[in-house]
């Protein structure tokens, strides 16, 4: 039940990111909320791992937003590259 929560939330957390930066995206919406969705798996593991979670407790929105921000801000930079380059 934990990961289906996780998963809402991360889709929500997308969303929100997306408002957060906005600007064309190399992916358009659906690998944003795809970010999303992982932002919110990352915050969760990186949380428990600090101590802020315990087991089987999913990561807070708020967490969930600030992952899907940092995964979207690296894809940006990562995809970006790869559209300029010439061969």
């Amino acid at each position: 039940m934990s990961i289906i929560v996780t998963l809402i939330i991360g889709l929500l957390a997308g969303i929100v990111a997306k408002f957060l930066m906005p600007g064309r995206d190399p992916g358009g919406f659906i690998i944003t909320t795809l970010l999303g969705i992982a932002g919110a798996f990352v915050a969760t593991y990186l949380g428990q791992a600090i101590g802020w979670y315990r087991a089987g407790e999913g990561a807070g929105f708020i967490g969930a937003v600030v992952g899907a921000v940092v995964l979207l801000a690296l894809y940006r930079m990562i995809a970006g590259r790869r559209s300029t380059t010439t061969y």
